[in-house]
């Protein structure tokens, strides 16, 4: 039997992977964990989320998303929401307001340069994710 311990990675395309990797390091303070190199340039990179969770990026030149190659989205746990929403706000991003979500977790959400949705996440002490407990979903 397999046991899943967390998610690894996400892996996402950048049209501009210098502009991607500012977003990420700027607006959601992720440092670079290491690049890809071929033929002695950098077309990708690692960024580290914490622990042993990270986010690949990698460059590709006229990326569109169709419903076949888009991640839907991926969800980052942040410390406190309220924080993290002022931050992004300061760095001139969108992002929605606070919302408690129908899992009893906190959320907010932006969008990277190339488009990639991100939820922001702050858990509660009721969160589905540890209470358990079916919930309705109200979207």
């Amino acid at each position: 039997m397999i046991k899943v311990k967390q998610v690894a990675h996400v892996c996402i395309f950048a049209n501009d992977l210098e502009a991607t990797r500012g977003f990420y390091r700027d607006v959601l303070g992720m440092d670079t964990q290491f690049n890809f190199l071929r033929d002695g340039k950098i077309f990708g990179f690692y960024l580290d989320c914490g622990g042993r969770s990270h986010i690949e990026v990698f460059q590709k030149d006229g990326t569109s998303y169709d419903e076949f190659n888009q991640i839907n989205h991926f969800c980052l746990e942040v410390e406190n929401i309220d924080a993290a929403i002022a931050h992004i706000r300061s760095r001139g991003v969108d992002v929605t307001a606070k919302k408690l979500a129908c899992d009893d977790t906190y959320q907010g959400w932006i969008r990277d340069p190339n488009g990639v949705k991100i939820e922001l996440f702050e858990y509660t002490g009721k969160s589905a994710q540890f209470a358990g407990g079916d919930r309705v979903a109200d979207w």
